[in-house]
């Protein structure tokens, strides 16, 4: 049986609480699982008893609260972690091989296949525990803590009863009635795009059918259902649908004329009506209006869904109102990818709500959407909600100033925001310097920052580079295709000089810078340890220029892009007209000399 022991230490509050395995009377393994809170006020639905050892490390607080201030809590005891885990394959380990009554008349395995055997033995009483579990997710985890520890105690008994493997066995096996579990996903998108037809269909997708299949994940993406190979497929994604997690129907239909199409759709969504989805990729496939409302039974009966894929769908206003109308319950959606679609501003209007109702939103693209102002200030707006954010991408939408100013209200609340795409937005300096004070105050282990195509000017370099020098773990720099000449460049460098050690790529191609910016460009991010890539191709730096970058990265010609649009003689009118020119290096001297002012 398994049990929890508790021993107590009146001088300590903090807890690790220990399950043992009895079999005949013998503990089998003792895994420990830390939890940091009261013993005294756990209550769990066990029928065990509480083991507590002590381990050190609680604050003053902890040590000193009275009980009054004690109050119940729930605790999630599963999964566990991989510390966890990995102590219980020790475990495991040094039963098989240690003295014991049971080692003593079946005998013992060696170290090596005792580890191995221990892997398996753990890795199936995970699975079966962990299956167990998430057909009861919202309960505290006991059920599959007690189911974890039973299995691994009946599979240690077997692999003792089996005895040593001979000499010549290269396989360990746990038993003969234990395997190592099957695999959870089934994919048929690999090899060449194809129609599949029925014949095929049947022949493809008979693992599905086999008893006890564990399956969780199914993707046909890239093979183009017709109506025959979807009748074949309905009645096998009905009887597994309880079981799946995951469905990936991205680009199943290609080729197929609408009418056909849209059956199709239906078969599938009849089929998987009613399974309890976290993630839904109906990317790649042409569904406008029409085959989001074919998907209607299988959208609408989806309440835990976790991620929601919707690229490349040929989603129009109507089509979008669809899925707001269709997809009403969305409070645990963490990712919803909308990229490149033809959504316009009313659509995005009806996006807006879904993302509104989206409090834990993660990840969100709506990427080439065609949304203009009022629709990014409706996205804008409805962001403002979503503060666990941590990866955003926008680009390619005509938002314009407005609709800029109103995302950087958004982006002042994202505390754990990784990487921000925000290319060809149109946001000119006004835009761009309101996200980059809203980003300076936000986003402390920002990664990716992408402001490319936007109209930036030296004018705003200032403030978007007191931003960058604040995001000391950016790995990506992309400000390619903008205005900031040498003077916003070397400002923008002078901001990366100190730290950014993590920095990998910085793109500011096309951007009119000459020489003087291209030198203290290079010669500061060539000195990053992890630097991998510089693009600063299209611009108008001199063949002298060119010459002295290649030599800083002399030992790292891979490191810098090619100057095959670099044009060694473009630049202002009036300088092409010898008007206003001054000498080169006295240009270079007080530019260099640009400092990056804080601002107040």
């Amino acid at each position: 049986m398994a049990c929890l022991s508790k021993e107590r230490n009146p001088e300590k509050t903090h807890s690790q609480y220990c399950i043992f395995v009895w079999e005949l009377g013998t503990p089998f393994l003792h895994l420990e699982i830390s939890i940091s809170l009261h013993a005294r006020t756990l209550s769990l639905p066990l029928h065990i008893k509480i083991h507590r050892s002590m381990s050190a490390g609680f604050s003053e607080m902890d040590a000193t609260e009275s009980k009054s201030q004690r109050r119940p809590f729930s605790i999630k005891l599963w999964p566990p972690s991989q510390n966890t885990r990995q102590m219980l394959v020790v475990r495991v380990t040094d039963n098989l091989t240690t003295k014991s009554i049971f080692t003593q008349k079946y005998g013992s395995l060696s170290k090596e296949e005792a580890e191995e055997n221990a892997k398996t033995i753990e890795d199936v009483a995970f699975a079966t525990a962990n299956e167990h579990y998430e057909k009861e997710p919202d309960g505290d985890g006991s059920s599959a803590v007690q189911l974890y520890a039973k299995e691994c105690s009946k599979l240690i008994l077997e692999v003792l009863k089996r005895g040593p493997s001979s000499k010549d066995e290269k396989e360990v096996l746990v038993s003969e009635q234990v395997s190592v579990p099957h695999d959870t996903v089934f994919d048929i998108s690999k090899g060449a795009r194809s129609f599949i037809e029925a014949k095929e269909a049947e022949e493809t997708l008979e693992p599905l059918k086999e008893p006890g299949n564990s399956y969780t994940k199914i993707c046909f993406s890239n093979r183009s259902f017709g109506l025959e190979a979807a009748r074949v497929a309905e009645p096998i994604l009905a009887s597994i649908k309880n079981q799946l997690k995951e469905v990936d129907l991205s680009d199943f239909i290609a080729g197929r004329p609408e009418v056909e199409a849209l059956e199709v759709m239906n078969i599938f969504s009849a089929a998987l009506e009613g399974s309890i989805l976290k993630s839904l990729n109906l990317s790649n496939n042409a569904l406008g209006e029409k085959g989001i409302r074919a998907f209607g039974a299988l959208l609408r009966s989806q309440s835990c869904l976790e991620e929601l894929y919707l690229m490349n769908n040929g989603i129009s206003e109507e089509a979008a109102e669809a899925v707001c109308e269709i997809i009403p319950l969305t409070e645990k959606l963490r990712v919803l990818q909308f990229h490149n679609n033809m959504t316009g501003d009313k659509g995005a209007l009806a996006i807006s709500k879904v993302v509104k109702r989206s409090p834990l939103l993660e990840d969100f693209r709506c990427s080439s959407t065609r949304v203009g102002s009022e629709g990014g200030v409706a996205l804008s707006e409805a962001l403002d909600t979503c503060t666990h954010l941590k990866k955003l991408d926008l680009r390619d939408n005509m938002f314009g100033v407005e609709a800029g100013v109103a995302l950087s209200k958004a982006l002042s609340k994202y505390a754990g925001l990784t990487e921000v795409y925000l290319s060809y937005l149109n946001l000119e300096d006004e835009g761009a310097m309101a996200i980059a004070r809203a980003l300076m105050e936000s986003a402390p282990s920002l990664e990716v920052l992408d402001m490319a195509g936007n109209d930036i000017t030296a004018e705003a370099a200032p403030i978007v580079a007191d931003c960058i020098g604040e995001k000391q773990h950016l790995t990506k720099l992309n400000l390619a295709e903008n205005e900031l000449k040498d003077e916003g460049t070397i400002q923008i460098s002078k901001a990366i000089e100190e730290g950014h050690l993590q920095l990998k790529e910085v793109d500011m191609s096309i951007n009119s810078i000459g020489r003087a910016g291209a030198r203290v460009l290079a010669r500061v991010v060539v000195q990053k340890p992890e630097f991998k890539f510089l693009n600063i191709d299209g611009n108008f730096i001199s063949d002298e220029g060119i010459d002295e970058v290649k030599e800083m990265f002399e030992k790292f010609p891979d490191k810098l892009g090619s100057f095959d649009e670099n044009d060694p003689e473009g630049g202002d009118d009036e300088e092409e007209s010898g008007e206003g020119l001054v000498d080169e290096p006295e240009l270079e001297t007080e530019l260099e000399k640009l400092e990056v002012n804080k601002e107040e």
